[in-house]
């Protein structure tokens, strides 16, 4: 009983030290109110995969399922990573560990976009910026 008790704590505080750790500045803050166009995260995919969205906006990243994502710049092909950044895009770095909100952005540029979790092969995001 006293090995769960401590396996529990120490979970429990691993979770609050992976819930505490952000991005880098244009990563995206939690937020538990919706301040943009959202697309929700299961726990292996992005709901819609593709988004339109106005320049200038941000993008709420909503982790339905309370699984683990990484979300950054890139693709999946082939089930192959390809992490990049197109000219233009806000560099995207979240951690999304626990259900919730992540908020990214702001896409002040027109174009299409690529995201995706890092840790879900064929996970992809389309971002696209009018």
């Amino acid at each position: 009983m006293k090995k769960l008790i401590v396996a529990l704590t120490l979970f429990g505080l691993i979770a609050i030290v992976f819930a505490a750790c952000g991005g880098g500045a244009d990563s995206g803050s939690s937020s538990s109110a919706s301040s943009g166009p959202a697309v929700h995260m299961d726990d292996t995919h992005f709901l819609p995969t593709s988004i339109t969205i106005p320049k200038g906006s941000k993008l709420d990243l909503i982790n339905d399922t309370g699984t683990a994502h990484i979300i950054q710049n890139g693709t999946w092909k082939d089930m192959s990573a390809r992490p990049s950044i197109e000219p233009g895009a806000p560099k995207v770095d979240v951690q999304s560990v626990g259900s919730g909100t992540q908020t990214i952005g702001p896409f002040t540029t027109a174009g299409t976009f690529q995201l995706y979790c890092t840790v879900h092969p064929g996970m992809n995001l389309t971002v696209i910026v009018k």
